[in-house]
């Protein structure tokens, strides 16, 4: 897995843990905070509702405790008057006083007056409570009104649940002794139960009461609901209140948490695209470009090619640092390249010398032992002799000795043939020995060059800082834009540099050779590609002195030119012909005449896997 699907994957599983994490918090958090919310409302709700109860049975007790400080009630009690009654306990005095029942009773419990009334019929009352002439035996505020104490409670009568207030009779001035209590009754009627629940501001139900007092708690899907059970006046339940709160707390909070949770994931997704687009562009893309520029180096060996990043970051910086370090690399790569082109050419010369030399010294022996023969034979003397016997008055004594002389010379002759006749097999075996070595030179000579990737434009300037001064003085070099058009090329540069070096150098002859001291040179470049080959084609074009017709071929020839023979020695453009023709190229010239410039041409092929690179790319 590469680092672009190890960042993405590192990201993504972050926002998951992210997601994760938020819907933990959302549902064991946030959803339990928003259920303790209505909870708290609940219990709110439930305290309203027995404070709508207090403050119902509290309205009821003023009325109570008004009636009970009454002195006209203090009197009744004293004198049962039944004018106080009939006056005063009506069913409009019921209605006024909003009391289902009025009860006055003594300190014996015993009823002195009572009523009951339908407050929404306005008819009377059939109410259990007020049947009887005294209270129960077992009413539980006996003690209370002995002792003039205000009591309240919750009763369970045979129409229903009846709040129930007592309040002691005074003198009207609040003094006592008590003589009694009045006793004040409100059924907790359909619509009682109503209004209580509308003071609470709640959903209000009153149930049969349950097995404890306690309070609980029901949580269903629409409601959270409270059950509160009272109890009577005796202690035991009498009824219970039911308060039904809407959970939309808790139906908000699902929904806010579900937009929050896709919004957060929205946003996560969002933030990962984002991300991920923000690292590709600014630290993945270029690190892939980074690699990729590495792999290519090292597959194909062209240090000409250059990350060239913008920018101030680090990876900017580790790209320049890159690409000077490459530049280096080129710079010292091929400054070695030279150094064992040159040495290695020296090697070879070297080589080639010491081969001649040991080839030649036996043949210069027997040139030298040949050569004092052949002195020896004194040929002269034998010329002289052949003419004196010629002679028709040779004395005939001094014709004999010359006779002799000749015949010895003669067999001195054929001795000394014979001797150079071995002599010469001897140079004829050297010589063949120093073609062989030739050959054989020549041939280590054609192995495969090391091809590097340049700029045309770089090689040229290299090619120029090894270009003595004075030819670089008298050129006005010209690059065509062409140059830099061809791009990079795959070529044996060492070489190539070499054969431009020689013809600059020769151009710059050519200017001085017309009697100028200042020339152009146009330097000119093109890639012709075929279906299975490419080739380079560099043409440099001078003003000097031209080349004749008779000429152009000769001038690549060992020893030919048209210079001095102090300055050159003609083996310049021998030696550039060889050696493009070693790389499977050629060089030619052309001319329009003396006076008129000259034009060189050099044609290389280039690598197979370029042409095939190109072709496939078109």
């Amino acid at each position: 897995m590469n680092i672009r699907w190890k960042v993405s994957a590192l990201v993504a599983g972050l926002f998951a843990v992210l997601a994760v994490t938020e819907l933990y918090v959302a549902k064991y958090v946030l959803v339990p905070s928003f259920s303790e919310l209505e909870h708290r409302q609940a219990d709110v709700a439930i305290r309203r509702v027995r404070y709508a109860l207090d403050r119902s049975m509290e309205q009821l007790a003023l009325s109570a405790t008004s009636w009970g400080n009454w002195s006209d009630t203090y009197r009744f009690v004293q004198d049962h008057n039944r004018h106080f009654v009939a006056e005063n306990i009506t069913a409009i005095g019921l209605k006024q006083l909003d009391a289902n029942a009025v009860l006055v009773v003594d300190l014996s419990g015993r009823l002195l007056a009572a009523a009951a009334l339908d407050l929404e019929s306005g008819q009377p009352l059939d109410l259990d409570l007020v049947r009887g002439e005294v209270l129960a035996a077992n009413f539980p505020w006996r003690e209370n009104l002995r002792q003039g104490r205000d009591a309240r409670g919750f009763l369970q009568t045979n129409r229903g649940v009846l709040m129930l207030v007592a309040s002691p009779i005074l003198d009207g001035f609040g003094h006592g002794p008590a003589r009694g209590s009045v006793v004040m009754g409100r059924l907790l009627a359909a619509s009682q139960v109503r209004q209580i629940g509308a003071q609470a501001q709640a959903r209000l139900v009153m149930l049969r009461p349950r097995s404890t007092a306690a309070s609980h708690l029901v949580e269903t899907a629409d409601f959270t609901q409270v059950f509160e059970t009272f109890s009577d006046i005796y202690g035991k339940p009498i009824f219970t209140m039911q308060v039904d709160l809407p959970r939309e707390i808790t139906q908000r909070g699902y929904s806010a948490v579900q937009y929050a949770s896709m919004y957060l994931i929205g946003a996560a997704v969002l933030a990962v695209i984002l991300l991920v687009i923000i690292l590709n562009r600014v630290v993945l893309n270029p690190l892939a470009r980074m690699t990729r520029h590495a792999v290519a180096i090292g597959q194909n060996e062209d240090l000409t090619q250059r990350l060239d990043f913008k920018g101030t970051d680090e990876i900017a910086v580790l790209a320049g640092e890159f690409d000077r370090m490459l530049a280096h690399v080129a710079d010292s790569r091929g400054k070695l390249l030279d150094q064992s082109f040159e040495a290695g050419f020296s090697e070879l010369a070297k080589g080639v010398l010491h081969n001649l030399g040991n080839a030649m010294t036996p043949v210069s022996v027997r040139l030298a032992v040949l050569r004092s023969r052949l002195r020896s034979l004194q040929m002269e003397d034998f010329e002289l002799a052949a003419i004196e016997l010629t002679r028709a008055d040779a004395d005939p004594e001094r014709r004999r000795d010359l006779e002799e002389f000749v015949r010895l010379a003669c067999g001195h002759l054929v001795s000394t043939i014979a001797s150079a006749e071995q002599d010469l097999e001897v140079i004829g075996r050297q010589t063949a020995l120093v073609q062989s070595a030739l050959t054989e030179q020549l041939q280590s000579t054609r192995n495969e060059h090391v091809m590097e990737a340049v700029w045309l434009t770089d090689l040229l300037t290299q090619s120029l800082d090894v270009v003595p001064d004075s030819a670089r003085q008298c050129l006005e070099l010209r690059l065509d834009k062409s140059l830099q058009s061809v791009g990079v090329v795959c070529v044996p540069r060492t070489v190539l540099r070499l054969v431009i070096q020689n013809l600059i150098i020769n151009a710059a002859d050519a200017i001085r050779e017309s009697g100028r001291s200042r020339g152009s040179l146009q330097i000119e470049a093109q890639v012709k590609t075929a279906a299975d080959h490419r080739q380079l084609l560099i043409r440099c074009t001078d003003d000097g002195i031209g080349i004749a017709a008779d000429n152009l071929e000769r001038i690549f020839e060992n020893g030919f030119s048209t210079k001095s023979r102090e300055t050159n020695f003609g083996i310049g453009l021998h030696w550039c012909a060889n050696a493009v023709s070693a790389l499977g190229g050629r060089v030619w010239a052309t001319s329009p005449g003396l006076g008129q410039g000259a034009s060189l041409h050099v044609m290389i092929p280039l690598p197979v896997q370029e042409a095939v690179a190109a072709t496939r790319a078109a």
